[in-house]
Order: structure tokens, then C-alpha cells, then sequence
């Protein structure tokens, strides 16, 4: 059995999407000949924990921990900010449609963007890569996997391969300098040709880059040429096994994970708060229930359209709740971001939704990846932030399926995003890598 060492920031017990991609490779990368070692920080800053995702990791699998250096406690003592309330990132980059900030906030945004490159994670690279460098002379390994954000992963990874000769795959489950915020963070235009440096030096010198989407493997494509593969996120079918849950008796829009004031989709709103006045039968009947971190701005655009008795907030919890709750929704309600580069973006709740069997509401781009797997699995509809007239029409027509007792079409054609097929396309791409050497 061959053996590779997968160099991730997210690890249980960290919580959120972040950690399933590779948690779940892990998972099935025995079966298709391959021993990970996970090289991972021994003490992150968590945005989320979730302890029951480490009953995931296969027994006996080798996990490595190394202490990390951190900008965060800095920043909470300059600005104020309790432990816990800072997101990953150190402090996120605010978009048009986000609050106003602060001062504080905007000099450690200049801080953070222009100091720590590419991102607050760098100030682990040099150590890690003299740790690795010594245990691979010890226990070597057929080939390294870095995956990011945080894109200082990738770095550890190029310096790790390029010292020791170990072909090495670079997974992106985000873009870099393409990806929506990049434009909001504040980068000098110095900084702005550093990062793109790096990104060009990373994804021309793996052995092989890996995404999740066709519209970011056709940016990175333009950097490289070949051997750009797409392996999607998708969903574990144990995740789901056992008895279907009963529906909810009301008529529930559910949101699970993190929901940022670029995703809000308004016109949702005003379309239900229209029907909820128009109707009390509706209004009684209907609920929105947000799961995980929610921006206040989007609760506040909630209440503005007389929707307060029908919201339902639930902080993180773990995953395997979170799925239950996917599962007994009426509707599940997807959002990519309003940005022009979201159409890049399929989120990993977008697979778990379709795996949960229920309508999926999404909003983003039309033509974007996410569009086509939706309209391809027939699972629900896609629509612009500004169609109402759209919207309005497809939550009849679900309310309708509700108000006869009679389901709304499951998806086709989704086991190619089960995680153990996607593994299993992974693996050849590791294949192709190791065999080359």
C-alpha cells in the first residue's frame, strides 16, 4: 500500500465545511490502495468545534500535530474582540454589502493583507518544513497533498517536495487570487503581484492540481495547461443510511452553515413576508430555520419583512444533527454569493442537499457550476438574486406539493458525488503521480 502525507489546516475536532473534504478522503483512501498521515495544527483557532466528526477518522491512521503561531490573540487585544468571535482569516474582508467597520478593524485588515502573506497561517511554514524534512527521511512517504485555503499549506507543501523530491498534488478547494473577497482585502498592489507569484509558482510546480469545480480548473488551467483534474465535494452515504426522518409538520426553508451578507437572498424575503401578509394560513405555516453562523444583517433583512415570528435560529451544532435537520426540511435553501466569481463556487452543503432528497432553493449565477449540477440532477432550481418573479412562482409551486401531501421529485443521478467514487478519482490521479516517479 502506497502512503501519503496530507498537509490540512482543518482537522477534527475543527467543525464546518472545511474539514470534510479531506476528512472524508481519508476516509475511503485505504480502499483504494493508499495510507494517509495527516499533518495538521496541534492548536488552531477554531471558528467551530465538532467532536463527533473524529469518530470519521479511520482507526489507526497517523495524525501528526504541530504547534501553530497565530496573529489572532494580537488582534483581539488591539481591537477588543472576545476569543471565539474572530473568524478564520485573522479578520475577514467586507464587501459592499457588509456592516460598516471599524477603525481597529480596517488597520488589522491593511495588517493582515499586507504583512501576512498569504494569509495569517505563514508564520507555520518554516517550521513545519524542517519538521517534515526530518520525518520523511525517517518514515517516507509516495507523495504529499497540500490543500487549501489557507493557501500557506501549499507552501509548506512546494518547499517539503522541492527539498526531498516527493511528488506532490495541490488540491484547492477555494480559488486564491480569484476567489470573490480577494478584491475587498485591501492588498497593496506590491502584494497583490506576491500573491500572484505564489500562486503561479504553486500551481505550476505540483506534480498534479486538484479543485472542485470546472470554472476554477479553467482559471487554474490558464497557469498550468495540464493535468488540472476536477474532484467535486459530494456526500457520504452513511451520512444518510438508516430510516428517513418525518418531515417537519410546518413548511420550513432550512439554511445550515455559515451565511455571510454577500449570500443574502433578499428577494426571498420579500417574496415569503408578501405571501405571510397576503395569507395567515401561510404565515402560521411557515418557518425559516438558519443553522450555524448567520450574519446579523441577513436576520435583520428577515425581521424588516415582518418574518420574526418565523424564524427559527439554531447556533453550529454537530454535523451529524445538522444533517438531520437537512433531512426533515420542506425546502432547503443554497446561496453562492452575488459576486461575478461565484460562479465558480459549488459549496459542500450544495451535495449534502441533494443527498438529503428535499427541493433545493439556490441563488448565484445562472450558467455556474452549481446552476448546471442543480439543473442536471433536477433536484430544485437556481435563480438570480433579483428574480422575484421566479422565485415567487417555484415557492408556490413547492407549497402546493406541501398543501396535497405529495413530494417534490428527488434528484437522479447523484452517486457520482459519493464520497467514496470521488475517492476513488482522486486515487487515479495519485496513481498517475506516483507511477510517473
Amino acid at each position: 500500500m502506497k502512503k501519503i502525507l496530507i498537509i490540512t489546516y482543518y482537522w477534527p475536532p475543527f467543525g464546518g465545511s472545511g474539514v470534510q473534504r479531506w476528512l472524508k478522503f481519508t476516509k475511503y483512501l485505504r480502499e483504494f490502495g493508499y495510507e494517509p498521515v495527516i499533518y495538521t495544527p496541534d492548536n488552531p483557532e477554531f471558528m467551530a468545534e465538532d467532536k463527533s466528526l473524529e469518530k470519521e477518522i479511520p482507526p489507526g491512521i497517523e495524525v501528526i500535530k504541530r504547534k501553530i503561531t497565530e496573529p489572532y490573540s494580537l488582534y483581539r487585544l488591539f481591537t477588543g474582540k472576545r476569543k471565539g468571535s474572530v473568524k478564520p482569516g485573522f479578520i475577514n474582508a467586507h464587501g459592499s454589502a457588509s456592516r460598516s467597520v471599524s477603525f481597529k478593524e480596517r488597520l488589522s485588515l491593511f495588517i493582515r493583507s499586507n504583512i501576512f502573506i498569504p494569509d495569517p497561517k505563514i508564520l507555520w511554514v518554516s517550521p513545519s518544513v524542517k519538521y517534515l524534512r526530518k520525518y520523511l527521511k525517517e518514515s517516507p512517504v509516495d507523495a504529499i497533498v497540500s490543500t487549501g485555503p489557507p493557501h500557506s499549506m501549499h507552501l509548506i507543501a512546494r518547499k517539503v517536495s522541492k527539498a526531498t523530491g516527493i511528488p506532490w498534488l495541490a488540491d484547492f478547494r477555494d480559488p486564491w487570487t480569484k476567489i470573490y473577497n480577494f478584491k475587498y482585502m485591501g492588498h497593496t498592489s506590491y502584494v497583490k503581484g506576491i500573491h500572484e507569484k505564489l500562486e503561479k509558482r504553486v500551481v505550476r510546480e505540483a506534480n498534479a492540481v486538484v479543485t472542485v469545480t470546472n470554472t476554477i480548473a479553467a482559471e487554474l488551467r490558464e497557469l498550468r495547461g495540464s493535468d488540472v483534474y476536477v474532484v467535486t465535494n459530494g456526500f457520504d452515504k452513511e451520512d444518510f443510511k438508516g430510516k428517513e426522518p418525518e418531515s417537519e409538520i410546518n413548511f420550513t426553508i432550512t439554511y445550515t452553515g455559515l451565511f455571510v451578507a454577500v449570500q443574502n437572498p433578499s428577494v426571498l424575503w420579500k417574496v415569503l413576508g408578501e405571501r405571510a401578509r397576503k395569507s395567515k394560513v401561510f404565515a402560521k405555516e411557515l418557518r425559516i430555520r438558519l443553522i450555524g453562523n448567520i450574519d446579523k444583517s441577513i436576520i435583520d433583512d428577515i425581521y424588516k419583512n415582518g418574518l420574526r415570528e418565523n424564524l427559527i435560529l439554531m447556533e453550529y451544532m454537530p454535523h451529524d444533527q445538522v444533517v438531520t435537520w437537512q433531512r426533515k426540511a420542506r425546502i432547503l435553501l443554497l446561496s453562492g454569493g452575488m459576486e461575478p466569481e461565484s460562479k465558480g463556487i459549488m459549496t459542500g452543503k450544495f451535495f449534502e442537499y441533494l443527498a438529503a432528497g428535499k427541493p433545493v432553493l439556490g441563488f448565484g449565477p445562472k450558467g455556474g457550476d452549481m446552476d448546471i449540477a442543480l439543473e442536471e440532477s433536477g433536484a430544485g432550481r437556481m435563480f438570480d438574486f433579483k428574480d422575484k418573479k421566479g422565485v415567487s412562482s417555484w415557492i408556490d409551486e413547492v407549497y402546493n406539493f406541501y398543501k396535497e401531501g405529495s413530494a417534490y421529485p428527488k434528484g437522479v443521478n447523484i452517486d457520482k458525488y459519493s464520497r467514496k467514487n470521488l475517492t476513488e478519482q482522486l486515487a487515479g490521479i495519485l496513481d498517475q503521480i506516483t507511477e510517473r516517479e
